[in-house]
């Protein structure tokens, strides 16, 4: 190994600032002991260990701690193991009076939104009506029994009911084959739930990653324009309607219908409701003790609408009502699913999308009410439970369910303590198919139009889109496309544009990483990036360069090598170009503290870097690599290349002391 030598050390008044010589003509010595801590490290674990490991991951992923599960036996072994699949088990045994108490405003608080809305997000799915009820009846029993979160009220939602509705009515048109149309979408939604639960056994919850943040947020916005541009057709009472989603299309559709004969009733009804809906929703954020009033709004609205339609007997003079809406509990739909249809896979297509989409939506509210609360939510364990729920739902009449934040919000202020808020929500539906349907019959569908728009304005999130530009221009670029892909083509084609920005984010981060000059902080061992830290002094005759990269493989080897020369030469350059001696660069050294891994492209990279330089008359060293880094290298001989300089640290490598 070479020797360096400091130049500071020639006399007491030399500042720091001078630099490290390095003297690469002295070789023999031996490696000093950080070297060979580094060299000597045991040998890191296989490809087998990291697949053993995955599996056990996986296997005892309902068994928590498996030391203190081994350590019990019998009925408390059993007991356990429930509970982990039944969090209801664990928090029903400390259930008190006041819990319930406040469990069962939060209930009846959320009964009274998810009624009206899951009538409206029936239609908007292009279903009956009484499908929005089922939703939301039996998938949030199911959540509070298997679910983790305390707060997610569960049910239908607008984004996912768009999007069944507009890529299903491409297989079939509700209007003319309706039971066919209706089978297919309770057929999605049982894929939709073994998608679900398989991502949670599987532990896949990263797979929901690849739909970013700034991806789901322009998702939502172009989805919520498009949903209220939909409703327009029931707030102005249109008979015609074109079935796509696209603004154009609807835009086009709107301005069709209205050079056609249309009642202006429906849109005086419908725009007096909204205008009530936005006002208490207002006061209701105003003031904190209101937090009811917009709850049980949309409901007093469709009771008074429905009254006043009644009692004038408007629907005869032009007023759209929604007519009958079938009673009764969930009817079983299991024959109903159409498994041997011709159509199988794009409605499995349907169901992943819509697993997808939901999945997201759930999790992240779970996990920001969970965190606002204080406690840790597993997204696997909420995928297992909303994708049994959508199986079980898609067995008794139920679309796809999702944790809404709308009715999650209202849950929160309420002051739901447990998940026996859905219960009682659940209980308060169920009653209501039993016993109210029939007082349905003269509800006016402009009403519901009012009740989806008035809940759009919270999904369209300026402020959060321009948070996103001013943090990241490519994760914004993601926000925009899915944003104008929903909004111009369709919901489908903004999630696949959402996605493959992403991916391309990734891929271009991946191929073409950066790389960064270090030098050392004055009076200190720290090595940083000398344009972060104008501050930092480079070490004379020594180039030191960290690449900003978790792996140099077959995809970015050769990218980094090139600008790593290109580096050599530039720095080289510089001070001959200012007007100064021409610098030269005896050693570079690659601060390795970045890879994580490396392949056989990486190494290759590496041995064409070493003998460039060696051409050049400069030599090549290593500091801080990873575990797997530093065993490819020896296997690979490397380390013997260059003559076994590898360091634990920066500083050992550049051969830097504190004075």
């Amino acid at each position: 190994m070479f020797s360096q030598t400091l130049q500071s050390n020639m006399g007491s008044s030399a500042a720091p600032e001078d630099g490290v010589v390095v003297d690469i003509e002295k070789k023999g010595e031996e490696p000093n002991e950080w070297s060979l801590w580094v060299l000597n490290a045991p040998e890191p674990p296989g490809l087998w260990h990291d697949l053993v490991g995955s599996v056990s991951s996986i296997i005892s992923q309902y068994q928590g701690n498996a030391s203190s599960l081994r350590s019990q036996t019998g009925p408390k072994l059993v007991l356990s193991f429930l509970q982990a699949i039944f969090p209801i088990l664990d928090w029903g045994r400390n259930y008190s009076v006041i819990s319930f108490r406040n469990d069962l405003l939060a209930g009846l608080t959320i009964a009274s939104l998810c009624i009206p809305q899951g009538i409206g997000y029936a239609t908007l799915a292009r279903l009956d009506p009484e499908y929005g009820l089922y939703t939301s009846a039996v998938p949030p029993l199911i959540y509070a029994i298997m679910g983790s979160s305390r707060e997610v009220a569960t049910g239908p939602v607008a984004v996912v009911s768009l999007l069944l509705s507009s890529m299903t009515q491409k297989l079939i048109d509700p209007s003319t084959d309706p039971l066919g149309y209706t089978k297919l979408v309770l057929t999605a939604t049982l894929f939709a739930g073994i998608f679900q639960a398989a991502f949670g056994l599987m532990r896949l919850g990263f797979l929901l990653e690849f739909l970013s943040h700034a991806a789901t947020v322009g998702f939502t916005a172009g989805a919520a324009i498009v949903i209220g541009l939909q409703q327009l057709k029931g707030l102005f009472g249109f008979q015609r309607f074109t079935n796509k989603t696209d603004v154009v299309s609807v835009t086009m559709s709107v301005h069709e219908s209205l050079d056609l004969p249309w009642n202006y009733s429906n849109l005086v009804l419908g725009c007096s409701f909204l205008v009530f809906i936005l006002v208490s929703r207002f006061l209701g954020k105003r003031k904190r003790k209101l937090f009811w009033l917009p709850a049980i709004t949309p409901l007093a609205s469709v009771m008074l609408s429905t009254l006043i339609v009644f009692l004038t007997r408007a629907d005869v003079h032009g007023v759209n009502i929604i007519k009958h809406v079938k009673g009764g509990l969930n009817p079983s739909s299991v024959n109903q699913l159409e498994l041997n249809s011709p159509y199988i896979a794009r409605v499995a297509k349907i169901g992943l999308v819509a697993a997808v989409v939901a999945l997201t939506e759930s999790v992240s509210v779970g996990r920001s009410f969970a965190s606002m609360r204080g406690y840790h939510l597993d997204g696997n364990k909420e995928m297992v439970s909303i994708g049994f729920m959508n199986i079980i739902g898609s067995f008794t009449s139920c679309y796809v369910a999702a944790g809404s934040f709308s009715r999650t919000a209202v849950n929160v202020a309420a002051g739901c303590e447990t998940a026996g808020s859905n219960i009682v929500m659940a209980i308060t539906v169920v009653i209501s198919l039993l016993c109210f349907t029939k007082l349905l019959y003269f509800t006016p569908t402009a009403i519901l139009a009012s009740i989806i728009i008035s809940a759009l304005p919270g999904l369209v999130d300026f402020s959060e889109a321009f948070r996103i530009w001013k943090l990241d221009k490519l994760d914004f670029l993601a926000c925009a496309g899915a944003f104008f892909g929903v909004l111009f083509f369709s919901v489908e084609i903004g999630l696949l544009v959402a996605v493959v920005i992403s991916f391309s984010n990734i891929i271009m981060i991946s191929i073409r990483p950066g790389t960064e000059t270090l030098g050392r902080l004055p009076e200190t061992d720290l090595f940083c990036d000398v344009h972060q830290y104008p501050m930092a002094v480079e070490t004379a005759g020594v180039l030191i360069i960290r690449v900003k990269s978790a792996l140099l493989c077959f995809a970015n080897a050769n990218f980094v090598r090139e600008r790593i020369m290109k580096w050599v030469a530039n720095e080289e350059a510089a001070d001959e170009n200012e007007g100064g001696t021409r610098r030269t660069i005896q050693l570079v050294i690659i601060d390795a503290s970045n890879l994580v891994n490396i392949d056989t492209s990486g190494i290759a990279s590496l041995e064409e870097l070493y003998k460039s330089l060696v051409l050049q008359g400069k030599q090549l060293a290593i500091a801080n690599p990873r575990w797997q880094v530093i065993h490819k290298l020896k296997a690979a001989n490397f380390v013997r290349t260059i003559g076994g300089r590898v360091f634990l640290t920066v500083a050992e490598a550049a051969g830097c002391k504190l004075d």
